[in-house]
């Protein structure tokens, strides 16, 4: 496959036949769109002095969908070609039926750009990306004698895509994406712990390959594993938990994030639902999905729908004020779309997803928050965890936590899990710190399947009476 620029209309297609074949498959449709995509991605991966992984993939494809009401058709191909599309807009035509609808006015345009639109995969040669990848195995070696396991990870991928809309409209959008992750395992008296680091974004990779941007990776992975080599078993019980900036803002996500998604509010099925403007959180709470950061890994300068992306407010004040919309549900609704219809690829139809969704900081000191904590948690770190959508309930490991009492942290403790549930969360924050932080860019969001690269993020905030599973107490 060509690295020159993905152009489907000069290469693979007549964009004008192409537009009378999607007009027909779209006639007495209320929405739809040809979606075409060119995808590139390569990783490495070194794992104990040794290149374990290296692969390059490529791959390209329509996804054709007509809309009407609640049922969507699709149809997708790997192979770009007027016989294939047409055979695609026969299939996706089932789902109009007699037709009758009213074709949806087109997304706003926007002259917007929020990223590089350089190939991330050829910013470095692949000897370069190997002796970086050797380079982390022998520092991280170097800084302790404790570190018996170093596995270092390269990935760049370049993601091409062009939306044909049935009014004639063409918009297009080149996202690169990187990212640089060190783990490291370390062994003292026969315990051994693992901690890990990483990120990257919408950014070229060779400010990710710069010894000052790597070391710092390697450094912090050690100090989490060093962390972990003595901490002792975790308390169990319910008790006030204070969650530190950035990465831990995961929970939100989760928890309340995918609550606040369109599809899920408009069948019910959320524990939000019905409540747009009651009061969900505690006063002084604020909650944004904002696709427009520029070269964060969560932001789309447009959807996959061609919709712009936005600065998104979900909940304000601890009012409940917006949900996260893509066309069609946003129609359904009576509301706007909000820029946050994605797909993983071509072969999968859009629904409404996040994009980089964080909490606004408040006015308290984050030391003064721990120190206000009597009896409890201060979670760090965050792995996997799991949520039901349907009401909230969530489950959380913590991969770095500490014992609180009377304010005074003492030692880190291994095997913390939080439960709980996001709404009753939400409205027992006790206080925010001042220090908002988005994550060093290392989010993935599974939903029905489908894998979107997200962003969050959140400031240091104490929930009172969460369930901490671990240990006797």
């Amino acid at each position: 496959m060509s690295n020159a620029p993905f152009l489907p209309f000069e290469t693979h297609l007549d964009r004008e036949s192409a537009l009378s074949t999607l007009k027909t498959a779209l006639a007495g449709a209320e929405d739809g769109e040809l979606f075409l995509e060119r995808r590139r991605s390569e990783s490495l991966v070194l794992d104990d002095g040794r290149v374990k992984t290296a692969s390059y993939d490529a791959a390209e494809g329509f996804g054709l969908r007509a809309v009407k009401g609640e049922v969507a058709g699709y149809a997708h191909s790997t192979e770009i070609s007027e016989s294939a599309l047409k055979r695609a807009s026969e299939t996706a035509r089932l789902a109009i039926g007699d037709g009758g609808g009213v074709m949806a006015p087109p997304p706003a345009g926007t002259n917007r750009a929020l990223y590089t639109d350089s190939d991330p995969i050829e910013g470095a040669s692949f000897p370069v990306k190997v002796e970086t990848l050797r380079e982390i195995d022998a520092y991280c070696r170097d800084l302790d004698r404790r570190v018996v396991q170093v596995t270092a990870s390269i990935a760049a991928s370049l993601q091409e895509v062009a939306i044909l809309r049935p009014e004639g409209g063409l918009v297009t959008d080149v996202r690169p994406m990187t990212r640089v992750n060190v783990s490291v395992i370390v062994e003292e008296n026969g315990r051994r712990e693992s901690g890990s680091a990483g990120g990257g974004g919408r950014v070229a990779l060779d400010g990710l390959l710069d010894p000052q941007d790597w070391k710092s990776k390697a450094k912090e992975a050690l100090r989490v594993a060093l962390v972990n080599l003595s901490a002792e078993p975790a308390p169990a019980g319910v008790m006030d938990v204070v969650l530190g900036p950035g990465w831990p803002g995961i929970l939100l996500h989760e928890a309340i994030g995918h609550g606040l998604e369109g599809d899920f509010n408009r069948k019910g099925s959320s524990a939000f639902a019905g409540l747009m403007g009651q009061q969900v959180a505690a006063k002084g709470v604020t909650v944004l999905d904002d696709g427009t950061i520029p070269d964060r890994r969560g932001s789309i300068t447009i959807d996959d729908e061609g919709t712009p992306s936005g600065k998104n407010v979900l909940i304000e004040d601890g009012i409940l004020v917006g949900y996260m919309q893509d066309r069609q549900n946003a129609r359904l609704m009576g509301v706007q779309p909000t820029g946050n219809g994605r797909r993983e690829s071509y072969a999968h139809i859009p629904m409404p997803r996040m994009t980089n969704t964080y909490m606004l900081g408040g006015d308290a000191d984050p030391q003064d928050i721990v120190a206000d904590l009597k009896d409890g948690i201060w979670a760090v770190g965050f792995g996997g965890g799991q949520v039901d959508i349907t009401n909230g309930k969530f489950v959380f490991s913590c991969t770095e936590a500490y014992r609180v009492k009377n304010g005074k942290v003492g030692a880190p403790v291994k095997g913390a899990t939080l439960i709980g549930d996001g709404a009753t969360s939400l409205n027992q924050i006790k206080a925010l710190g001042n220090d908002m932080a988005l994550d060093p860019g290392m989010g993935n969001c599974g939903k029905q399947g489908q894998w979107v690269p997200v962003g969050v993020g959140q400031p240091t905030v104490m929930i009172g009476g969460l369930t901490v599973g671990g240990a006797a107490a």
